[in-house]
């Protein structure tokens, strides 16, 4: 018996292979086009998803599913969305444009229900198996209502060259990950060519090594009806053994007016005169065995429901290696250059004769099709997956205690009071205590969040004890297992490290349960992982990563250990709010205000006080150090702590006449403070500021001086307002941990001199002291600097500077 289904599926699908290709062009060949450039929109490899999308979507999918698409197959979600009333016409008539549809599906830039971004490939792809485990995570805590769902990514067989993508299949494996589809678009070309022979048998291979399901999607239905035929086998041998590259080559040819006799001729050339696979091919017509020829099971809605339907029997993660021809059913479907490749207007023209689309309704939503519009609209109305409409979930704010308490000490490091923060945090019953989920990618232990860690246990679906405390064995760390724990170890793979963060981070709009995450890795190792990073605060994804140790300041370790670059690239990170700071207490401020910040969601203006859009919210980046350093006895104002989260405050504020101000950030300060204390007979009057965070002090000046351009003349950011005080001729010194360029701005801000003293070459092993002379980070170096920018009256405790290299 026939799926009732099917007639609104081929319906649906032809709207959105035509909708999808239709703008495309539009944007192309239609739009007007101010700047000459080419558009884009790769109508070919939307149109190799096309039917898998809308068996997904149109008949499988639920609500509580998410799935991560294929970047170049954006203009079929879109279309299909737009079909759904998800999506505005506006919208895809502006695809690629300004404000309009996005090249590739956006979270934060698109109207239309985006679960995940995707467009850096294999990162989506990433995502869904992180997501599926934190989905896993929040069950386990008895937490939310949202039904459990399967998270799915639509995968290009190109895409599956990304290391990132078996990464994750590996710590997916460790976790014992469920729940999970990945679906191959197994056309076989790439950007630049048709792929290597076999690769699916290799995919086959590492996905069934790893615990997958895994299913060959490979013919359809005629396909294997023919092949039930007497000479069937034959034909089968035939197209299992044929080239990738021939096979691309006639389904080109074969799309064409001549398409059924040039499949004949070549067939029959290729398996001569052999009885029953002859006949078999006699009894089709020209049209029939063209479609024969390309009918894979990717292109094949009856096929595809029976795999998919099949999986959903069961949690297990599975992989569907889907074949289909790269832009199927297009006048260039299968040829290698059609990855960029757009159809011209003469093209377009015969395509839409063919799709039966009248001049002037080519964006009417049942323009074309068999089905009478009202029993359209009425199967999309009962289509499963947008019965709930957007699945953009909320979750309630976590409540952030007023301050958070720690136990000080005389001499700590940012490193060493972050894990005491976290210990005591982990002692209480608060709410954000509850809600921290910790992660680190096997550095657990020495990022000091072991005790954290003692007290929360490791997060996994089932329980495993510690064998060394179960054996009496002494141990400083207890490594139990349960669903309880709250820390998700990894393996030392940094890009699933900020993609699981990108997913706890987005928990409370996937499965309206907040979370706060904390990841901690090596800070130097930012850079391993800063395509995920980037593409987590693409996404909003909320979290808080604590890179420790930092900079030259690990001195023993050498210059592959010791980070250089990191300050910028927090500088120049949008979304995510980046700290420095030097003393444990302005840390425990900084960490209550990233609590809070991480949950804000707010629209308006922008704060008057700082020019910076807190009332966003968004991650947060904290730079530590391991290095021990004497802590300031004093009372945490909350003016003092105002200005800590805004970026900087005076240690010692600059007297009336001063002709020098050391700004220092981080580790370095010790050196600050010396280097003022010897020049204090020589420049009384100079002034200490410490630096928390380049990042909102940039911020916010540039924020101002915009709004200063847009009218609002009294605009003052905190940094200008700190500096207001100081002469023109006032110089600057500025020093940090890290490349000098992160501070070099400073002297921007009121048009004054400025000597910026940082990292710019890879360190080298050593000791602290040998690492800050032989860079010219030590208070000798300052005062040299100093000297130079007030050439009045000798410092006189100068030494020599260490030679240039």
């Amino acid at each position: 018996m026939a799926d009732p289904r099917l007639p609104f599926l081929a319906a649906l699908e032809r709207k959105a292979l035509w909708l999808s290709s239709w703008m495309i062009h539009n944007a192309n060949h239609l739009r007007t086009k101010e700047d000459g450039l080419k558009i884009g929109g790769h109508q070919a490899s939307s149109a190799s998803l096309a039917t898998i999308m809308t068996a997904l979507y149109g008949a499988v999918l639920r609500p509580q599913d998410r799935v991560a698409v294929k970047p170049h197959a954006s203009p079929v979600f879109h279309a299909l969305n737009y079909l759904f009333g998800l999506q505005s016409l506006d919208k895809l008539q502006n695809f690629r444009g300004f404000k309009g549809a996005q090249s590739y599906p956006s979270r934060t830039k698109d109207v239309d229900d985006v679960d995940f971004s995707t467009g850096s490939v294999g990162l989506g792809v990433a995502q869904t198996l992180f997501s599926a485990l934190v989905q896993d995570y929040v069950k386990a805590k008895g937490w939310g209502e949202w039904p459990e769902g399967r998270m799915i990514s639509l995968v290009g067989d190109a895409e599956m060259d990304e290391g990132n993508i078996f990464e994750a299949l590996l710590e997916g494996w460790k976790q014992g990950v469920r729940n999970v589809w990945w679906i191959v678009d197994y056309n076989r070309q790439s950007l630049d060519a048709v792929v290597r022979e076999g690769l699916w048998q290799r995919f086959e291979s590492i996905f069934r090594n790893f615990g997958w399901e895994v299913v060959i999607l490979k013919y359809g239905r005629l396909l294997e009806a023919a092949f039930a035929e007497p000479g069937g086998e034959a034909l089968r041998h035939w197209i299992d053994n044929c080239p990738n590259q021939l096979y691309a080559a006639l389904c080109y040819q074969g799309g064409s007016a001549e398409g059924g006799k040039i499949w004949r001729r070549h067939l029959t050339d290729a398996i001569g005169d052999q009885g029953d696979v002859t006949r078999l091919i006699e009894r089709r017509s020209d049209a029939e065995l063209a479609a024969l020829m390309t009918n894979l099971a990717g292109h094949d809605m009856p096929s595809l429901l029976e795999a998919f339907e099949e999986a959903a029997r069961h949690d297990r993660p599975t992989c569907f290696i889907a074949y289909t021809v790269k832009g199927f059913g297009l006048p260039f479907q299968g040829h290698k250059d059609n990855h960029a490749g757009l159809m011209t207007p003469a093209q377009m023209e015969a395509w839409q004769q063919a799709m039966a689309i009248r001049p002037g309704h080519e964006w009417d939503k049942f323009e074309g099709l068999e089905l009478t519009p009202g029993a359209m609209q009425a199967a999309l109305d009962q289509v499963p997956f947008v019965q709930k409409g957007r699945r953009r979930l909320a979750a309630a704010k976590v409540e952030v205690p007023a301050t958070l308490p720690y136990r000080a000490s005389a001499s700590m490091s940012t490193q060493q009071g972050f894990g005491i923060i976290l210990n005591d945090l982990a002692a209480t019953d608060l709410a954000v205590a509850e809600r921290i989920v910790t992660t680190a990618p096997d550095v657990t232990v020495s990022t000091n969040l072991g005790g954290w860690v003692n007290r929360r246990g490791l997060f996994a679906r089932e329980e495993l004890a510690d064998t060394f405390r179960k054996e009496k064995i002494p141990s400083t760390f207890a490594w139990d297992f349960s669903p309880g724990g709250q820390h998700i170890e990894l393996g030392i793979a940094e890009m699933n490290l900020f993609i699981l963060l990108s997913a706890l981070g987005l928990s409370h709009s996937i499965n309206g349960e907040r979370l706060l995450p904390i990841g901690t890795l090596y800070d130097p190792f930012i850079q391993r992982g800063l395509d995920a990073l980037n593409y987590a605060c693409y996404q909003d994804a909320r979290f808080m990563v604590v890179a420790t140790p930092s900079g030259i300041t690990l001195a023993p370790e050498g210059g592959a250990h010791q980070s250089i670059a990191t300050p910028l690239i927090g500088l120049a990170q949008d979304g995510l709010a980046v700290f420095e700071p030097a003393f444990v207490d302005e840390l425990a401020v900084i960490m209550r205000f990233a609590f809070d910040y991480m949950q804000r969601d707010g629209e308006g203006d922008r704060d008057e006080t700082t020019w910076l859009r807190d009332e966003t919210g968004g991650s947060v980046y904290l730079r530590l150090s391991t290095r021990t350093i004497d802590q300031p006895q004093r009372t945490m104002s909350p003016t003092l702590a105002s200005d800590i989260v805004n970026g900087a405050y005076w240690l010692r504020p600059p007297g009336p006449n001063a002709e020098i101000v050391v700004a220092a950030m981080g580790a370095v300060l010790p050196e600050a403070i010396e280097a003022i204390g010897l020049m204090s007979e020589d420049r009384r009057d100079a002034g200490l500021l410490v630096i928390t965070s380049a990042d909102r002090l940039n911020a916010g000046w540039t924020a101002a001086e915009r709004a200063r351009q847009r009218g609002n003349a009294g605009a003052r950011s905190h940094i200008e307002r700190l500096l207001a005080p100081l002469s023109r001729d006032c110089g600057l010194v500025t020093v940090l941990d890290g490349h000098p360029a992160t501070l070099a701005w400073l002297g921007s801000v009121r048009g004054q001199r400025v000597t910026s003293l940082g990292v710019e070459h890879f360190g080298q092993t050593g000791s602290i002291g040998d690492l800050y002379r032989h860079h010219g980070l030590d208070a000798n170096a300052i005062l040299h600097a100093a000297q130079a920018l007030s050439p009045g009256r000798p410092i006189r405790n100068r030494r020599e500077l260490a030679p240039a290299e």
